[in-house]
């Protein structure tokens, strides 16, 4: 059975409007942290992205960033983890895929957008079986389901499509629901 040893976080590089957006990113650090589930992320300090990983080392976890140079200018990187430095956005998003068992996204801008189209089209070709957690935490992804649900409805999206992705309102249900989707995944 496959286990659960690492999970894959996008989120915002910036802590959004609302407290429960970073409450949900502490939250989630410290389900990782109590798993012993490695956190991969983007590497940067700041938003919601830095809280994640802060959260997860100071509980005792496991991270690791990965970061292209350029943004350790601009963002910073965080203290005390597993970083590994690259030149380009893409090689980022390849190791940070690599290194994951499974993905959950938080509420982030159009990077975070643009990593969760990625791998929903990666799903949808067939390159993976990754569980891709959506963390919709006060319906901040609402429009995105509307869109996914919208391009089934007219007949765009491939078979699956809505199967490839969880939707959970709550941190708390991250791992939980990556684990069953592991499972099923290996079940099929």
């Amino acid at each position: 059975m496959a286990t659960l040893r690492s999970l894959c976080v996008y989120c915002g590089s910036r802590l959004g409007d609302e407290p429960r957006y970073k409450e949900a990113a502490e939250t989630l650090g410290t389900a990782l942290a109590k798993e012993k589930v490695r956190l991969v992320f983007g590497g940067g300090k700041q938003g919601l992205m830095g809280v994640t990983a802060e959260t997860v080392r100071d509980a005792g976890g496991e991270v690791l960033g990965i970061i292209p140079n350029f943004l350790t200018e601009t963002e910073g990187a965080v203290d005390g983890i597993e970083l590994i430095r690259v030149e380009t956005m893409h090689e980022r998003k390849d190791i940070m895929f690599h290194q994951c068992d499974a993905v959950c996204v938080l509420p982030g801008g159009i990077g975070t957008l643009e990593e969760t189209i990625e791998v929903l089209s990666w799903a949808s070709l067939k390159l993976h079986k990754k569980p891709i957690i959506i963390c919709n935490i006060g319906g901040y992804w609402d429009p995105l389901v509307t869109l996914i649900d919208h391009i089934l409805d007219d007949g765009f999206g491939y078979p699956g499509l809505r199967e490839d992705i969880t939707v959970v309102t709550c941190a708390d249900d991250v791992i939980p629901a990556a684990r069953r989707q592991m499972k099923t995944n290996e079940e099929a």
